[in-house]
């Protein structure tokens, strides 16, 4: 009962159903959206006008739905989808690749009419003929009258590479999805941080406990005056506050310590400094005036008690300057930074207050699923290597010689023509 079970997770068939059961489960999780607030589901789900009928916002929750990747039974199905790939390259493709290594001697010359190519010759100078085969790179073997002879033995290991890539990649991805964890956090320039504000995570995550400094934030500007990079120089610190490692991290180029990876994802103006004519500094807040992706803030500076007169400032980079207007929305000019003008005069712009915005990810599998794409690729480049067999007998003053190959048909035709002219 045991084989009987471990041939049936074997099958061709149940590995296509349960690959088919992965693909849906995966254009579920693409179509509904992943670790959102229950709020947005509610509004995109409604009960009383569930999508196609069926997906309503208790219905997703109840199916835990809004987590596909992470769920108990999508993780089953990878695992049963793994042991069924493992299964096959014990009970059938190692047996296979075994088989094809034995020296196979056709005994008859009746069992080449099985073969995709024989023939009968009455003349053949048999050791001219051998020497043409070794010279094609095949090996040979030889029994009394019979001979056998291969080559591209490689290419049968070509799908006990895939399954061995398939298995990788799939225990990388179980991997990641139960110990990786991901976080965004807004930091202020030289601000120190902990990793707080995670936004995915598995069920055996275990969050370091890191401290970081955010040493330094800037953006480099391009001609049109558009963003052309932003930086952010980051500390790693001990728990005595000490530097122990220190990187500056841009777009597509993250920091890595101790299995943490810091990605730049983002940027942020929180408040302005105004200094007076005494010295004192305020901090007026800057708020997002448009979307996220406008990258436009707004604040307000009053310039009576009552704060019935005051001065509008937009602002939309970090290049040490502002657009500032009067009540009525007139436009008085720019402000630089340690400037006075006509419009601020008692004040001057001391600093803009700017924020880092972060991921960090901690994904234990990543290499795991590289190495298994990795070999999926070789499995790929073997899979074009032909195995060719060819058989010989020498019965009486008739030799019988067949061959067969598992691809490239038309190719070994004309070697098979070219062997025996």
């Amino acid at each position: 009962m045991k084989t009987r079970f471990f041939r049936y997770i074997a099958d061709l068939r149940f590995a296509i159903f349960i690959l088919l059961l992965i693909a849906i489960c995966s254009i579920i999780g693409t179509v509904i959206e992943q670790d959102q607030p229950i709020e947005t589901y509610k509004l995109n789900y409604p009960i009383t006008a569930p999508v196609f009928g069926i997906f309503s916002w208790d219905f997703i929750l109840k199916f835990e739905l809004d987590h596909v990747y992470k769920t108990w039974w999508f993780i089953a199905l990878i695992i049963l989808f793994g042991t069924s790939l493992l299964t096959c390259t014990l009970l059938q493709q190692f047996p296979s690749l075994k088989v094809a290594r034995r020296c196979q001697f056709l005994r008859r010359p009746t069992q080449f009419r099985r073969l995709n190519l024989s023939t009968k010759l009455e003349y053949l100078n048999l050791n001219q003929f051998l020497l043409r085969i070794k010279r094609n790179k095949y090996l040979i073997f030889q029994q009394k009258n019979m001979l056998y002879c291969y080559k591209g033995l490689i290419g049968r290991i070509a799908p006990i590479v895939v399954h061995l890539s398939m298995i990788l990649i799939l225990m990388g991805t179980v991997i990641s999805s139960l110990v990786g964890f991901k976080a965004q956090e807004i930091i202020p320039k030289t601000e120190i941080f902990h990793i707080q504000n995670i936004v995915g995570s598995g069920q055996f995550t275990n969050i370091p406990k890191l401290s970081n400094r955010i040493n330094d934030f800037w953006i480099t500007y391009s001609k049109n005056n558009s963003v052309n990079q932003f930086y952010s120089d980051i500390s790693t610190l001990n728990d005595n506050g000490k530097e122990i490692a220190r990187q500056t991290i841009y777009v597509n180029s993250p920091s890595k310590y101790n299995g943490v990876t810091y990605y730049q994802s983002d940027w942020n103006l929180l408040a302005l400094r105004i200094k007076n004519e005494l010295g004192q500094v305020s901090q007026y807040p800057l708020v997002p005036l448009l979307n996220k992706q406008d990258k436009l803030w707004v604040s307000w500076i009053p310039l009576t008690s009552d704060l019935n007169q005051g001065l509008t400032i937009l602002i939309n980079n970090l290049e040490g300057y502002l657009s500032v207007y009067n009540n009525e929305g007139t436009f008085l000019g720019n402000l630089e930074l340690n400037e006075r003008n006509q419009f601020l005069k008692s004040f001057t712009l001391a600093d803009i207050i700017c924020a880092t915005g972060l991921q960090i990810k901690v994904d234990p599998g990543i290499k795991i699923v590289y190495t298994g794409f990795g070999l999926l690729m070789i499995s790929s480049v073997i899979s074009y290597i032909t195995y060719s067999q060819f058989w010989i007998i020498k019965n009486n003053n008739n030799i019988f010689v067949g061959g067969v190959t598992t691809r490239a048909t038309y190719e070994f035709e004309l070697e098979f023509s070219k062997l025996i002219k």
